[in-house]
């Protein structure tokens, strides 16, 4: 038999820094939550939360897909694809497609799907005119999720901060940068968002939908490094021209992309008020709970 709807299960191929969020949510409401995740050490660290845990990556398949998924009500994927497809897919896509069952299906994307708009708007509705490789892979995978015939949900998610990954953090370890590229802004989604986000699609789906997960306040990065300086108390960095940053090969690359990302449909659609509209609000609240839990 079908698993119950009364009964709610949620399985997440990738039990990351936000579906991990969101599992912890869920299992408060008294959800069953399962999942895969990479190494031993953390398969461990989620038992000891109450998840039923797999390790998974390409070259380590589920033994057992179809018995894993069989009580699932809800699925969610943050694998993000590679070179040769979307992982999860190659391996357990029939599998996964066999789930007739499942209520929703949601998969973590990426704005990066738009590309390149000059610092120009985009929706949901906009074209996907990805800049670089990991934008096509995202398409691709898109598109592959799409196919399974299954009521799925995608989300386009913009730079991801919180509690344990902000500018506080990088500000801390002495990495942090000013890096000044005129005209540059970032679109970016407190983790807290992202979950209430989720949850209101789970609540409430919407076959095919598609959703841009961003806050209301797209900013050049160098101002989101001296805003969470000032609170810190701390003389912000000085500004380094983008040609001279120290940078990553990947974190460089994201500077090919210029543009800002509306959110009108996850208020209109899903009736999500955002915990954390601007960088300003949720980098403040993060440094507040920190204080609070001070001895």
């Amino acid at each position: 038999m079908p698993p119950s709807a009364s009964n709610p299960s949620l399985f997440c191929f990738g039990l990351g820094y936000s579906a991990l969020s969101l599992a912890r949510v869920l299992i408060a409401e008294g959800w069953r939550i399962a999942g895969t995740c990479r190494e031993p050490e953390r398969r461990d660290e989620l038992v000891r939360l109450g998840i039923e845990a797999w390790i998974f990556d390409r070259d380590r398949p589920l033994a057992d897909p179809a018995a894993a998924l069989a009580g699932c009500t809800h699925l969610l994927s943050s694998v993000p694809p590679d070179g040769s497809g979307d992982p999860v897919l190659e391996v357990h896509g029939p599998a996964i497609a066999a789930q007739r069952h499942l209520a929703w299906v949601g998969y973590l994307s990426t704005i990066g799907v738009y590309g390149d708009r000059q610092g120009g708007w985009v929706d949901e509705a906009s074209e996907l005119r990805p800049t670089g490789p990991r934008g096509r892979h995202r398409v691709a995978a898109e598109a592959a999720w799409s196919a399974l015939g299954l009521p799925i949900h995608i989300f386009r998610l913009a730079g991801i901060y919180g509690p344990g990954r902000s500018a506080f953090d990088a500000l801390r370890a002495g990495r942090a940068q000013r890096v000044d590229k005129p005209g540059q802004v970032f679109s970016r989604i407190h983790r807290d968002d992202i979950v209430q986000a989720l949850r209101a699609s789970m609540a409430q789906p919407r076959a095919s939908g598609i959703y841009n997960l961003c806050d209301d306040d797209p900013a050049p990065p160098a101002d989101v490094v001296a805003y969470a300086a000032t609170l810190l108390g701390q003389a912000p960095p000085p500004l380094i021209p983008f040609a001279e940053a120290k940078l990553s090969e990947m974190a460089r690359s994201f500077y090919d992309d210029n543009k800002r990302v509306r959110n009108d449909r996850i208020k209109r659609e899903l009736g999500v008020t955002l915990l954390y509209p601007s960088y300003r609000t949720g980098l403040a609240a993060i440094l507040a709970a920190e204080t609070s839990e001070t001895p």
